[in-house]
């Protein structure tokens, strides 16, 4: 086995839990701006209202004070379903400083999903982005058998049916909760108590509970904000617009609070690109998707000026100086290129420097994370003038586990280490973990089984280590699928649902990499063929003894309806698409195991043509 190490930067000592970092910056900085929120939210157009960190702190308490009032003990799960905003963090620490345990749920979640994550956590109380989002929360509440303390919003105007009330509504109940008494309880959870539950997708319907400690958010938070200093500071500030439900952006959000960097929260990320010029970022973290959109927007608009030969000069420009700056970060100093100089200040003048004034102009470095990057993005995003620092982790590891750091770049990796981290490769090449971040099991032990290997937690993914211990990523050993939007995707429980369908042999999700999700249907040959007799439908016989599609209309809409009911078992971003109907050979054993299970790989590298088809 190989693997590589760092130490760890930040000592835990002094820290009881989560809340003391807050508590920490209160007496630090309590005048800084710890928050800009949109304004536009409460009626006011066009500005962002500062907050100030002891503003943030008092707003907490006063909801922590509510949740004991409304009979919250340590302890307690508390749900929070509900898009990013700043309502969310308010509720996050405020659930902390209650000695609440924290339950995220994606606010794209199914029915199916909440009642699973509310039955499985003992959630005691929960709280809705909005009067729908509380809703759902109230019913899931309803079927469980536990005395519940109701469904709550965020949403200041919300309907007596929909929810219990609103956040305000809680914190005018705890108004005689002493200061004291919220004290002892905020003292109550120790470095080692479960802080959150975060339920990662489950294969079967079963979700999988990730118990994530104060140890794991305290030990990550300080090592990485001592790591990234020059990057996340108080003279700094961001905008978060991925999902708070994820560990990375909650994660995120409490480096910076306690690093003193202002943070805004967008819940639309459409929204975005026309927000960066007024909130002008120093920093962002994004998914590569992004990346790729504002690439491609970039192109668009050349090819509207009669520009694109130039513009992909421009490209490869770009790419080679990215390329030249990587190599002068790992103490290789390139010979002189006086023409890629020249270029690189020519297409500075022309594109590089009005794609920064999307940016902002004023970001100095991107995190993506997520979803694999593309190393010639990567360069050339460096080749522009913005660096982007890729890492990697899971919810099992508090998020980053690996990370490139600023004047250690090197596109086509993942990093090395972060402080307290420490990389195993197993002599399989899986990646194996263990360190401040990572956990020590699910809340339903028996899925442990499997998990952890000599003490590391088994990720699940293929990898390498470099000469200079930075890890390179090489694929998963299972068929988890990750979209270029940064969603790590399961498929078993929708191809199941398709599979119901008796003309379904096999249903096969894909889209790795891809801004969607998409499928290949193969068809049962008899029961397609009697079916198709009946319906009157016109489908020649199997003919061909590879994989061959099938582009019947009426087929099509009989199959569409199988989908569009997997469809709404699933979150919305675990939703496909678009999808190929195919015949097969299911006699062939290159395709099938003798049990009579489908070779993924071997489907997609033969239907590769037509599985392209569905990205065009």
């Amino acid at each position: 086995m190989i693997e590589s190490s760092t130490p760890p930067l930040a000592a835990l000592d002094g820290y009881r839990n989560v809340t003391d970092l807050l508590v920490a910056r209160v007496a630090a900085a309590p005048d800084h701006i710890a928050f800009e929120v949109d304004a536009a939210a409460a009626g006011t157009s066009g500005s962002w209202r500062p907050i100030t960190t002891r503003a943030f702190s008092d707003e907490v308490r006063a909801l922590a004070k509510g949740f004991i009032a409304q009979g919250i003990q340590a302890g307690d799960p508390i749900a929070i379903m509900a898009p990013t905003r700043y309502e969310w963090a308010v509720a996050d620490l405020a659930s902390w400083f209650a000695g609440a345990v924290v339950v995220p749920i994606y606010e794209t979640s199914s029915p199916s999903q909440v009642n699973a994550i509310v039955a499985d956590a003992g959630v005691r109380l929960a709280i809705g982005g909005t009067s729908a989002h509380a809703a759902l929360l109230q019913a899931a509440l309803a079927q469980t058998d536990d005395v519940t303390l109701g469904a709550w919003t965020m949403d200041t105007a919300a309907s007596d049916a929909a929810a219990s009330g609103t956040l305000l509504d809680l914190v005018a109940l705890g108004v005689d909760v002493a200061d004291a008494a919220l004290e002892v309880r905020r003292a109550s959870a120790a470095q080692d108590d479960p802080a959150t539950i975060v339920y990662t997708s489950g294969t079967t319907g079963e979700p999988k509970g990730v118990v994530l400690t104060h140890r794991n958010f305290l030990g990550q938070v300080l090592n990485i904000a001592a790591a990234y200093h020059e990057i996340v500071n108080d003279d700094g500030n961001t905008v978060i617009f991925l999902p708070l439900a994820h560990v990375l952006a909650r994660g995120l959000q409490l480096i910076c609070l306690a690093s003193g960097m202002r943070i805004a929260h967008l819940s639309d990320p459409s929204t975005v690109v026309a927000t960066l010029d007024t909130l002008r970022p120093t920093f962002l973290v994004v998914v590569p998707r992004v990346l790729q959109k504002i690439q491609a927007a970039a192109a668009t608009k050349a090819a509207d000026k009669g520009l694109s030969r130039v513009w992909a000069k421009a490209e490869s420009t770009a790419i080679a100086w990215g390329r030249r700056a990587e190599q002068i970060d790992a103490g290789r100093t390139p010979a002189t290129n006086l023409a890629l100089s020249l270029r690189h200040r020519l297409f500075d003048a022309l594109f590089y420097r009005r794609l920064r004034t999307v940016m902002g102009g004023r970001v100095g470095y991107i995190l993506s994370g997520g979803a694999a990057l593309d190393a010639e993005l990567s360069l050339f995003f460096r080749g522009i003038g913005v660096p982007v620092i890729e890492g990697y982790g899971l919810t099992e590891t508090t998020a980053p586990l690996t990370g490139n750091l600023p004047g250690r770049i090197a596109s086509g990796s993942v990093g090395s280490p972060l402080p307290g981290l420490t990389v195993r490769i197993s002599d399989e090449g899986e990646v194996l973990a263990r360190g401040v971040g990572v956990f020590d099991g699910y809340r339903n032990p028996a899925h442990d089984e499997g998990a952890f290997l000599d003490g590391f937690f088994r990720t699940g993914d293929l990898g390498r280590l470099d000469e200079q211990g930075r890890l390179i990523l090489e694929g998963r050993l299972k068929d988890v699928i990750v979209t270029s939007n940064g969603k790590t995707i399961v498929p078993t429980r929708w191809e199941s649902a398709v599979e119901a369908n008796p003309l379904v042999s096999h249903a096969v999700m894909v889209g790795e990499g891809k801004p969607y999700l998409s499928a290949l249907l193969v068809l049962d040959p008899e029961q397609t063929l009697a079916w198709a007799d009946a319906a009157g439908a016109s489908i020649p016989a199997v003919t061909q003894p590879d994989i061959r599609e099938v582009t019947d209309p009426t087929l099509r809409a009989h199959l569409q309806r199988a989908v569009d009911a997997a469809n709404a078992l699933v979150a919305r971003s675990e939703q496909v698409r678009r999808f190929s109907v195919v015949f097969a050979d299911l006699e062939d054993r290159g395709l099938v195991t003798p049990t009579m299970k489908l070779k993924r790989s071997v489907v997609l590298d033969r239907a590769a043509v037509t599985v392209e088809d569905l990205y065009l």
